[in-house]
């Protein structure tokens, strides 16, 4: 039983640490596609290319340590197995429930930004592609932070 306490430690404080990286990252790209855009740039295959693309990653990355959380956290997949949908509270629910569903559509959003903006050639639609996809994934995630705790 220590053992997963103290992997569920590990996980809380490793998913909580990438957040802040993977958050500002995001952000990031989301400014740079609509600065980009905005300013009629060409699409730079260094900086805006690599730009995005770790925002992609950091993103997977925090999905995949969110998904190992949710089933050593408490506060997860166990959470609605002891008491069950309707036993949560709003605050169980959020992240048990919302958050984690929310944010699995917010990094397929961010996919499909990426896959769509590698079938054109145009900076502008390159970009229109990264800020739109991007941009609904950032507002998603943004939705489904739970506030209270992450600056506790």
């Amino acid at each position: 039983m220590e053992e997963t306490g103290l992997a569920y430690t590990w996980v809380h404080s490793l998913h909580s640490y990438l957040a802040y990286i993977a958050l500002a990252v995001l952000i990031l790209a989301v400014a740079n596609a609509i600065t980009g855009l905005i300013g009629k740039r060409i699409f730079n295959m260094g900086k805006d290319l690599r730009l995005s693309l770790f925002a992609l990653i950091l993103c997977h990355i925090q999905l995949l340590v969110g998904l190992l959380l949710y089933f050593v956290s408490p506060s997860g997949l166990s959470a609605i197995q002891e008491f069950g949908m309707g036993g949560l509270t709003s605050a169980a629910r959020l992240l048990a429930v919302e958050h984690p569903f929310i944010n699995i559509l917010a990094i397929v959003s961010i996919t499909i930004g990426w896959s769509r903006h590698k079938k054109f050639v145009e900076g502008d639609k390159k970009f229109k592609s990264i800020a739109t996809f991007y941009g609904i994934g950032l507002v998603l995630i943004l939705s489904r932070i739970p506030w209270g705790q992450w600056f506790n």
